[in-house]
Order: C-alpha cells, then structure tokens, then sequence
C-alpha cells in the first residue's frame, strides 16, 4: 500500500470533514433525541458520507457528465441546502417538540452535505484520477475508511457533551451551529459563484 498516498489522502479528508468542527452541529440537531437514537444518527450519517464518496469516487466524472451538471452548481446545491437547515436552528423551529423526530437528519444534512460535501466529493475524485496502480487504489480507500471511523467515533461519544450542556447549553450551541451553518452555506455558494464567472471569462 502506498503509505504517502494514504497519508494526503487522510489528512485532506479529515480536514475538510472537520470532525471536531461538527460536533457542535451534530449536538444541535441531534441534542433533544433520546440516546439511542443519537447514536444511531451517527452511524447513519458515516455510512451515507462514506457510501457517497465511494460512489463519486468510482463514477464521479461519469454522472456528472451524464447529467451535464458541473461542480460549482453540485457545491450551489450543497450551500443552500445548508441555508435552509441554518434558519431552522437559527428561528428555533428544530427545537419545536411538535414536529416528529425522524432520523432523515443523520443523512441530510449531516451525511451530505457536511460529511460528504462538495469538497470531499471533489478531493477524492481528484485522488483517483491521479492514481496509477492498484496500490494507489488501495491506500485512497483505507485512508477513506479511516477518516469515516474517526468522524464517527467523535460524533458516538459526543453525548458526553450532551450530558455537560443540559437542555439550556444545547439551545446556545444549537444557535450558534446555526449561524456556524450559514456562513458555511454563504461560502460554498461564494465559491460556487466564483467558480461560474471564472469559467464564463474563460471561455468568452
């Protein structure tokens, strides 16, 4: 196995992924749930991210392609998702204890677009196209493996935290992953922005 690969490919997933910079998001949309259920939103969200990145991984380019749709309009899509997810934790209206508690949150948005977002999707596409020999191969998906361990071992015992915080600590931090949520959403559609008048220049 090509340990170097392993190590670039490990260390830019678990950057972009930034387990501990989504703890406080999985608290806040997770935090009223029961235990169980916490822990089973982890797993899911880890299995989704770790399932749409191979898929991207192996066919990236081809679907793309198929659907004539580019990456700045996949990271377009990503932000405002996200957009909508912040105002919910920004107004409350995630806290309201009238609304059923579903695990749809551990695949949307924490599995994707956080987990496997844009920027996972488009480094480990790159990852590949850049590999050569089966070793190469190899290194991408245990390093792939590896980080979605991680994630998951760090949003598995986050109800520690939960247990810390008390109902009230949630509330503030739900707030605060919210407004954490919409600068990241305003960024991928920045991004997204840039990437189209670029391409536009360049082309003209």
């Amino acid at each position: 196995m090509n340990l170097k690969l392993f190590g670039e490919v490990f260390v830019t997933l678990l950057v972009i992924t930034d387990p501990p910079g989504m703890m406080p998001i999985f608290l806040a949309l997770t935090g009223p749930l029961p235990a169980r259920d916490r822990n089973r939103a982890a797993w899911q969200a880890v299995a989704l991210a770790l399932g749409v990145i191979v898929v991207f991984a192996v066919a990236g380019q081809t679907i793309l392609a198929y659907l004539h749709v580019d990456l700045p309009a996949l990271q377009a899509a990503g932000g405002l998702l996200l957009i909508l997810v912040a105002l919910e934790l920004l107004t409350g209206k995630a806290d309201d204890p009238n609304q059923p508690a579903t695990s749809n949150i551990a695949l949307v948005p924490l599995g994707t677009p956080l987990l496997a977002g844009p920027g996972a999707i488009v480094a480990t596409m790159l990852f590949v196209q850049q590999a050569g020999e089966l070793t190469d191969y190899t290194a991408i998906a245990a390093a792939i493996i590896a980080v979605m361990v991680a994630v998951w071992i760090v949003l598995r015992f986050s109800g520690v935290i939960v247990k810390i915080l008390r109902p009230g600590g949630i509330e503030v931090l739900t707030r605060i992953a919210g407004l954490l949520l919409a600068a990241i959403a305003v960024q991928l559609i920045a991004d997204a922005v840039a990437a189209f008048v670029t391409q536009y220049i360049t082309m003209s």
